[in-house]
């Protein structure tokens, strides 16, 4: 899991990635220009970021690469200007950088690379830079969700136990295999996933699929299983990626039910 979100305090993507970082109560921070300037005036303190000595943009920006493990880029087109010299100073200090460009993929899709981006380079300090507001009026909240998709994947997966761990049986139903998650799941997995809207479910199967292969020998002969699959969605054949896709829900509507927090007004 990312240990820190650090970014320049722009406007747009670099506040959005702030913004993610607090709601998921991950550590942030990060250098922004003497004066704490942005396009829309001083930033609020809310942001921890430290001021450079001087009010240069490209100083901070370059700062804000070498303090990081990686560098995320994040766009609707091409890069330009500042998110282009981004690009730029990351290669200059030899430090990975990966650019999403949202016009030419879909978010679970650029989540899903991110994901496996900071897993392959082992990063636990993100600098996330990208667009401001006055460039692309639609970045901010398309870097909040693509953040949030990430965020989901790297809790569940990080948070499950070993899948090579024996279970107490092999499932043979949905139901069963549903139970021995319940059972193996921390606390706070489970609660998480029960607050989880419908549409985000997708964002859990990376983290859960290769649970299900290693554990549950979806892709190794558990025909009992698959069969209950099969005969729950009323088809003759089934993909195992559907199958885990159904125990996936499966399991949210338990939770619902069990873990969602009940607010107290």
């Amino acid at each position: 899991m990312i240990k820190k979100i650090i970014s320049g305090g722009q406007t747009g993507a670099d506040q959005a990635a702030l913004d993610a970082a607090i709601a998921w109560q991950i550590s942030h921070g990060g250098w922004i220009p003497k004066g704490r300037l942005t396009e829309a005036g001083r930033l609020p303190n809310k942001y921890k970021l430290d001021e450079m000595p001087t009010d240069s943009y490209p100083a901070r920006t370059e700062q804000n690469v070498i303090d990081s493990d990686g560098t995320l880029i994040i766009s609707h087109g091409p890069l330009t200007g500042g998110s282009n010299f981004t690009k730029n100073q990351a290669v200059k200090h030899k430090r990975p950088y990966l650019h999403i460009d949202l016009n030419e993929t879909d978010v679970f899709k650029a989540a899903l690379a991110i994901h496996d981006w900071i897993t392959g380079y082992s990063i636990k300090t993100l600098n996330v830079a990208g667009s401001k507001a006055s460039k692309d009026k639609y970045i901010y909240q398309a870097t909040m969700h693509l953040l949030t998709t990430v965020f989901h994947m790297q809790l569940i997966e990080d948070s499950m136990p070993d899948p090579y761990k024996a279970i107490p049986f092999m499932p043979k139903t949905v139901e069963e295999a549903v139970d021995i998650l319940v059972l193996r799941m921390p606390l706070r997995v489970k609660a998480h996933i029960a607050r989880m809207e419908e549409h985000e479910l997708t964002s859990t199967h990376p983290s859960l699929e290769g649970y299900f292969r290693n554990t549950f020998g979806l892709w190794s002969g558990n025909d009992a299983l698959l069969k209950d699959c099969r005969m729950r969605l009323g088809e003759d054949d089934i993909h195992e990626d559907n199958a885990s896709t159904l125990i996936i829900r499966e399991l949210w509507q338990r939770l619902r039910k069990t873990h969602s927090l009940k607010l107290v007004k």
